[in-house]
């Protein structure tokens, strides 16, 4: 009599089991990616929220935050500095973005030729300048660039050139920074820009050797269309790295002479030094609207047609 309900236990358990396992298994993936989704949430969602919520206040940091509504907003988009940081970037775009993209699809397919020696070298060479640090990266570009004892002045003046006002007039300012921005990040973009190349099919080109096209017309023909993805990759990197660029003007030329390479990364961080942080959360978004709808505007344009 005692041995039947046990039976029945050990029935209903392995009855159980099945549908145990079931669950587990259903949960495991989710129990997976928990430790993903608690640092996203903490990290990425969380701020966004803050900041969006703050940027209707105003707030110094200490103290409780007063809701102003659209005061903040109201402001920057009237304001000369904000529109000014907006066109000194958007010079500087102009002045990075297609030189960057040109460079750097001529210099990937010459790193991605099967008769260049050294190839590895090259690659590796680069590189270099974008895991260098940039505050001595910039330390050195000051220096080269000094209007009195710069190596470049130098140089000009042996060729009896006048002295040029590099980091020192509104003229040179923006192409010594653009050109400082060029060097250091370039290779990162051949880096990009190569690794798009070798997923060309190599027969295309040998069927353009075939048919008597020259290098320049493969390049315009094949390289490019083909590459369209990549380009439009590489031009929203660097859209928000020329709209977000705070470090260079920084440390070179601390947003002068007269404003002139104050970007919109160092704009908004005269805010924070203001301790005006909701005006700084306003700008913030604003930059994060315009720079989405440029990355939008960029993909439409170059997105590769079927």
């Amino acid at each position: 009599m005692t041995a039947l309900p046990a039976t029945h236990s050990a029935a209903r358990q392995r009855r159980r089991r099945p549908g145990s396992a079931l669950i587990r298994r259903r949960l495991a993936p989710y129990l997976f990616v928990l430790p993903f989704l608690a640092i996203f949430f903490a990290f990425s969602v969380y701020p966004l929220v803050f900041t969006a919520r703050l940027s209707f206040t105003n707030w110094r940091g200490t103290g409780a935050a007063e809701w102003v509504g659209w005061d903040n907003y109201t402001y920057l988009l009237s304001n000369p500095g904000f529109w000014g940081s907006l066109g000194n970037s958007a010079v500087l775009w102009l002045l990075i973005v297609p030189i960057q993209l040109v460079l750097g699809v001529i210099v990937a397919v010459l790193l991605n030729s099967a008769t260049l020696r050294l190839r590895g070298m090259y690659r590796v060479a680069f590189i270099v300048p974008f895991v260098t640090p940039l505050v001595a990266v910039a330390q050195i570009w000051i220096v080269l660039f000094d209007q009195q004892y710069g190596a470049v002045n130098a140089v000009l003046g042996g060729l009896g050139l006048p002295d040029v006002g590099w980091l020192t007039t509104s003229e040179w300012s923006k192409p010594t920074l653009a050109l400082l921005f060029l060097w250091k990040t370039t290779g990162f973009i051949v880096i990009i820009l190569l690794s798009g190349l070798q997923s060309i099919d190599n027969s295309l080109y040998e069927a353009a050797d075939l048919d008597g096209a020259s290098r320049v017309r493969q390049i315009w023909s094949i390289t490019v269309p083909l590459l369209r993805r990549t380009i439009m990759f590489a031009v929203v990197l660097q859209t928000l790295a020329v709209f977000q660029m705070f470090a260079e003007p920084f440390v070179v030329t601390q947003g002068g002479p007269y404003n002139s390479t104050t970007t919109a990364g160092y704009y908004l961080y005269n805010h924070i030094t203001r301790a005006d942080l909701g005006t700084g959360a306003a700008n913030s978004f604003l930059l994060v609207i315009l720079v989405m709808a440029l990355s939008l505007l960029f993909v439409r344009t170059l997105r590769a047609k079927d």
